[in-house]
């Protein structure tokens, strides 16, 4: 069989064409707008930057963004990986439905996501009443966020490993299991060893998701300030107000997690890759 050679036999002004294309959009549509974001938020000093991460409401907005990231993202990873082990490793009624159900947060708008929330807890919803009798509030409260973000986050964490396990099979738990280890034994010592990076990715991806997510936490949310405000949702009020410095410095928060994000990913691709 003949070998297939690596270098493509293109002209070098083609080459040097399309590298030059690919990086100018990558500078013109990423490059620019991070660009721009810093310099807005340091456009009157750092002093002025500091004062508008410490400012009362844009604290509530930090802190309510990490709490609810801290509840959504467990859960998805919880889900994730029963989810995963149970399509992956076994034949069941239902599986291709449950794998399905698991894009439908792809295929949904958030928006739409947020206001079925409304519709099922909201004050005039078939469960408003029974909410309002025993004090419950989930809409307009942090238990809203939590739920609208883990609906639009639960497929990272499930989509990363499911391809992953099925490619791994299950011969390695069946040994485990034939010299009379226990489930839960292989589940420790053999699959998730197998799977660590892929999890450690889909996590990464989730918790991105989670702490950027806009329109679902919008819509439940009722924009309350230093109650119910995250970290995108107070951006756009201090945009919306012509307060750009504070803006797009709170902004900047989510732009450095995109940055870290983006090397972690890095790191763990090359981890992931290695360990295939």
């Amino acid at each position: 069989m003949r070998k297939r050679s690596n270098h493509i036999n293109e002209p070098i002004w083609m080459r040097v064409l399309l590298i030059t294309l690919a990086v100018g959009f990558l500078l013109l549509l990423v490059g620019l707008p991070l660009a721009s974001v810093f310099a807005e938020a340091f456009r009157k000093g750092t002093e002025a930057y500091l004062d508008s991460l410490k400012e009362e409401n844009a604290v509530a907005a930090i802190k309510l963004t990490l709490l609810v990231a801290a509840i959504a993202v467990p859960l998805n990873l919880v889900f994730g990986l029963a989810a995963s082990w149970a399509i992956a490793k076994f034949d069941f009624h239902g599986k291709q439905f449950l794998t399905t159900l698991i894009d439908l947060p792809f295929s949904v708008s958030p928006v739409i996501s947020g206001l079925i929330y409304v519709l099922l807890f909201g004050a005039n919803s078939y469960l408003g009443a029974w909410l309002s009798e025993h004090n419950i509030q989930i809409i307009f409260a942090v238990p809203g966020l939590v739920i609208a973000t883990i609906f639009v986050t639960f497929p990272f964490v499930a989509r990363e490993l499911i391809p992953l396990m099925e490619e791994q099979g299950t011969e390695q738990e069946e040994a485990s299991v034939m010299m009379g280890a226990s489930g839960l034994y292989t589940f420790w010592h053999v699959t998730l060893p197998n799977i660590k990076w892929g999890l450690l990715y889909g996590v990464l991806l989730c918790n991105a998701r989670a702490m950027g997510e806009f329109g679902a936490v919008s819509v439940v949310s009722g924009h309350i300030k230093g109650e119910t405000n995250t970290i995108p949702l107070h951006v756009e009020i201090l945009y919306n107000e012509y307060n750009f410095v504070a803006a797009f410095a709170v902004a900047s928060i989510l732009t450095l997690l995109a940055l870290v994000t983006l090397v972690l990913k890095q790191f763990i691709e090359s981890r992931y890759g290695h360990s295939r």
